[in-house]
């Protein structure tokens, strides 16, 4: 006869974790321009210690005498000095350039109707939760970014419940929901964790087909093969034909990698944004604003500051009182947080985008795709002082209206490589160019890989065949034997 011990045992596991407010900073950072504009109203609702003013107004000598008197409270906790201010109007508005040298802002899209937030917000009700568990999904929810996916661990999103929010919840109840919104909600493949999963949700969606079937089956038991485009083995690992693979990755490329787009749309599509920045050329000249034209200048509550005023005047303090200074305090806290957090973040993105025009300026100047010099996050990151994942927030959503149309700050960013002549190009020209030689070639005899190698060869572009393949694949064009219309 046999026994089981049970047996408990203590681990540590170490985790990354950020304070609330460190959160909501980084929250701020990311935000584009219309989210900003409600955040910001919402915490003009929430929280009474903060307001919309006017241009400050010029202190008058009663005023002053305040900010300079001795602390009459001075065996408090706090000294009502540090809160008593009617300067606590913010410099954002100016420092952040935020309008164009004439003013004018007629020429920029307003984006109307729901967000893709707001569209899968509107889907909870489809689900049967409990208050919490609705916090949670409402939470998962806001950590979707623009294209459908969830980037942040399931264990991340605990952690932060747990500081922000004061919810409790177990990893494996995170995970939960998380199923429950890939699952149910609307577009399929939203809030998957990486394009694998993303791809398997939308065809588990799908009438299964011999096709679909197959095609989940190669995504799941071959998905590094798939994505190396080595079909020889997949042919071989599933004993099937070259058609039967063909209707199996047709399959796949009916699907779509970035779901949000369903909702939020492509700055090339038809979908107009609401660009963060305004870039204007003028006889050599590049000027940079940010587009902050609907956003309210802020301050702290003027009534409560006069409220202080009042306590400081008096001698002692009944618990009653006390207890409404601290709350005052910590009202005009929060709202000078804000209003700081806001400035650091219009700082932010003038400075990173300040640096991208001085890498970036030929183009800008002439508007020429060839001009794109090769940059990535970290050569912003290096020359503006910021960590890369700061520079990866501010160009995450971010959109600029320039002379040549509304763009994506992702736009701006390319590997490089060298040429021929032992130049630097960005990888976006060989991409241009592989591009207009496959959609050139003849549908009935398309050209192999070795075939591209040597036509980039010609144009000044020496690849090897791994990455004329690789940049294929990303350009989401198959192989030459898939590409072959009879």
């Amino acid at each position: 006869m046999s026994s089981t011990a049970l047996t408990q045992e203590a681990t540590l596991r170490q985790r990354t974790t950020l304070t609330p407010l460190q959160i909501q900073e980084i929250r701020i950072l990311e935000y584009p321009t219309l989210e900003l504009e409600q955040r910001i109203e919402r915490e003009v609702e929430e929280n009474p210690g903060l307001e919309v003013g006017e241009e400050e107004q010029e202190r008058t000598a009663e005023e002053e005498e305040y900010d300079n008197t001795e602390d009459a409270l001075q065996n408090d906790d706090f000294n009502l000095d540090d809160y008593i201010s009617d300067d606590d109007v913010p410099d954002y508005r100016l420092r952040a350039n935020n309008t164009s040298p004439d003013d004018r802002q007629d020429d920029i899209p307003f984006s109307v109707g729901q967000s893709f937030q707001e569209q899968l917000l509107s889907q909870l009700g489809m689900l049967k939760l409990t208050p919490e568990q609705l916090r949670v999904a409402q939470y998962v929810i806001g950590n979707i970014d623009e294209d459908g996916y969830l980037r942040r661990e399931p264990e991340q999103l605990v952690d932060d419940l747990a500081f922000r929010v004061g919810v409790n919840i177990s990893d494996e109840e995170m995970l939960r929901i998380i199923r429950l919104i890939q699952t149910t909600f609307d577009p399929a493949g939203v809030c998957a964790r990486d394009l694998q999963e993303c791809l398997l949700l939308q065809l588990r969606r799908k009438q299964q087909t011999p096709a679909v079937v197959l095609a989940e089956d190669i995504l799941e038991r071959r998905y590094k093969e798939f994505t190396a485009h080595h079909y020889n083995r997949i042919i071989e690992r599933f004993q099937i034909s070259e058609d039967q693979l063909r209707e199996a990755i047709a399959e796949i490329q009916r699907l779509n990698p970035k779901p949000g787009n369903t909702y939020s749309g492509d700055v090339y599509g038809n979908t107009t944004v609401i660009p963060d920045f305004i870039i204007e050329v003028e006889e050599g000249q590049i000027s940079i604003a940010l587009n902050n034209g609907n956003i309210p200048e802020l301050r702290v509550n003027q009534e409560f500051n006069r409220m202080l005023q009042t306590y400081q005047a008096q001698p002692t303090h009944t618990k009653q009182e006390k207890d409404t200074i601290s709350f005052i305090k910590d009202r005009i806290d929060s709202a000078r947080w804000f209003i700081d957090a806001i400035r650091q973040r219009n700082e932010t993105l003038l400075r990173t985008m300040r640096t991208i025009v001085a890498i970036q300026r030929d183009y800008f100047l002439e508007g020429d795709e060839a001009l794109l010099k090769p940059m990535i996050l970290k050569d912003v990151a290096d020359r503006t002082g910021y960590d890369v994942s700061t520079i990866s927030r501010v160009s995450n959503s971010k959109y600029a209206q320039t002379p040549y149309g509304i763009l994506p700050l992702k736009f701006f960013f390319s590997e490089s490589m060298l040429s021929d002549e032992g130049e630097e190009v960005a990888t976006r020209a060989i991409k241009n160019a592989l591009k207009e030689i496959i959609d050139a070639e003849d549908k009935q005899h398309p050209l192999n890989d070795d075939v591209l190698v040597e036509r980039l060869a010609r144009r000044g572009f020496p690849i090897a065949r791994r990455t004329v393949a690789k940049y294929r694949m990303q350009l989401g064009i198959p192989v030459a034997r898939l590409r072959k219309k009879l």
